[in-house]
């Protein structure tokens, strides 16, 4: 119950903050209690930035309850700004001749200073009064980091206020109305394909003020495809044509106003056009090494895969499986058809197929039936190395060993002998390449003993096999 309660708390905290309605000023100023006049001027900081040792005399507690908030400046016809509302208090000293306060942007590093002066004869007569000293003429951005401080004039050691303060942000419904910074506009957009041009319309963005956008790649920040462009804010047409290369996920529009630390708005409208992801593969036939970078980042599970050539269902190939948000590698890849990479997204699967159109060497498998022996050989024009056995095939894609294993180069063969028992519509020769890491198995199934003379190809008894094939599925 207690989780509860707190839970509760919270959202009634962030609530109000967000609600909070900011107090509105028509001028910013400086002003003194006591009925001291006091007045201010822009400093740079400089002068009073070192210390001197403080009179035995002054306490250090001469300065203290130091509050900041915000404030906002709107003035009729003109952009509403936010400004820091700053109060200090003060006991008058003899010592003392005023104040100077300063802001420090942690964010930019910019500062800004003031001296506060008071009137020598009234506070000599007021000496040892508390006077409070209030101060608004400092303009701040929207979610601005400021550290602010107040000290003597002339600054002594030990006596000093600091404080951090966050500016509120766009998630105030009083900023977010009322500062330009936060009127991001709104974007309506259409996708020429044929020209491969996005053309964008912005509205609900301040009149008379210049608007940016661009086109981004979202990764963990928006990086830039080309140029922006330039709405102007007197201009009627509001709308810009982009050009793209390629429609990619993470391809996104992004606006904003022409104003410092002005607040972004970004429309991605493809994320769900993931299958221009999967094209980007690359073979090298030096290293023998097959990879994918994606363009986007994506969520995806990687797989080689080989093709089925009876329902283009694409089986995984053993511990092959590779989850990565960057580059995938695979080492010493047979250059196969029917060897594919297979990437499942929660939108589905799709599997690339990058040796299918025969500009890679291909090896093929051969048998020849002799009484009761089969005769395998392989083709290849590379050197390989392969590996036999005859298998059971219990399902489509899994065929069960029942006998031993054979070795086999190119140009020679290996004769195996076949029993009664062994011969069927299930049972298969398979063979693949031992000589890489990832290989596909392919077999000739139906076997048929005691007929001399037969001869069956990869695929099919008695018809050697052609390789045919889509390059890419999607299996949903």
């Amino acid at each position: 119950m207690i989780s509860i309660h707190v839970q509760i708390l919270l959202i009634i905290l962030f609530w109000n903050s967000d609600c909070q309605i900011i107090p509105r000023i028509e001028e910013c100023g400086l002003s003194c209690s006591q009925g001291i006049h006091c007045k201010s001027k822009p400093s740079s900081g400089l002068f009073n930035s070192f210390c001197h040792d403080a009179p035995a005399s002054l306490s250090s507690m001469v300065l203290k309850s130091m509050k900041i908030s915000t404030v906002m400046k709107c003035v009729q016809g003109s952009p509403c700004s936010l400004h820091l509302n700053i109060k200090g208090t003060l006991s008058l000293d003899e010592n003392i001749r005023g104040l100077e306060i300063c802001s420090l942007s942690l964010d930019t590093q910019q500062s800004q200073c003031t001296n506060v002066r008071f009137a020598r004869k009234k506070s000599k007569m007021l000496n040892g009064k508390k006077v409070q000293v209030q101060f608004n003429c400092i303009e701040v951005n929207v979610a601005q980091h400021i550290y602010v401080t107040m000290k003597t004039v002339p600054n002594y050691c030990e006596v000093k206020l600091s404080q951090e303060y966050y500016v509120e942000d766009c998630r105030n419904s009083d900023v977010g109305k009322y500062i330009p910074a936060c009127s991001a506009g709104k974007f309506d957009y259409n996708v020429d394909r044929a020209r491969k041009i996005i053309s964008v319309n912005v509205s609900n963005f301040l009149r008379d003020q210049d608007y940016y956008v661009r086109l981004c790649h979202k990764w963990f920040t928006c990086e830039d495809v080309g140029a922006f462009a330039v709405i102007k804010g007197k201009e009627s047409l509001k709308s810009v044509s982009l050009k793209y290369s390629q429609l990619l996920p993470c391809l996104c529009i992004e606006g904003w106003l022409a104003v410092p630390d002005a607040r972004r708005i970004q429309l991605c409208p493809f994320e769900n056009d993931t299958k221009a992801l999967w094209d980007n593969i690359v073979y090298n036939p030096v290293t023998q090494t097959l990879a994918w970078e994606p363009a986007c980042p994506v969520l995806v599970t990687v797989n080689l895969c080989r093709l089925m050539k009876s329902n283009d269902h694409c089986e995984d190939i053993q511990n092959s499986s590779k989850n990565s948000p960057e580059k995938v590698k695979y080492s010493r890849v047979d250059t196969h058809p029917r060897l594919c990479m297979k990437f499942t997204t929660k939108q589905g699967s799709w599997v690339e197929c990058p040796f299918a159109h025969g500009e890679f060497p291909a090896w093929k498998m051969r048998t020849a039936a002799v009484a009761e022996q089969i005769q395998v050989f392989f083709t290849s024009q590379t050197k390989a190395q392969f590996s036999v056995l005859v298998c059971n095939r219990t399902q489509l894609a899994s065929c069960e060993s029942v006998g031993m294993h054979h070795s086999v180069s190119v140009g020679d063969s290996v004769s195996i002998t076949m029993s009664q028992e062994m011969c069927g519509s299930t049972i298969c020769i398979q063979g693949w390449r031992t000589d890489v890491d990832y290989s596909v198995p392919l077999q000739i199934c139906d076997i048929h003993c005691g007929f001399r003379g037969q001869t069956y190809g990869d695929g099919n008894p008695a018809k050697a096999m052609t390789h045919r094939m889509k390059s890419a599925h999607s299996l949903h």
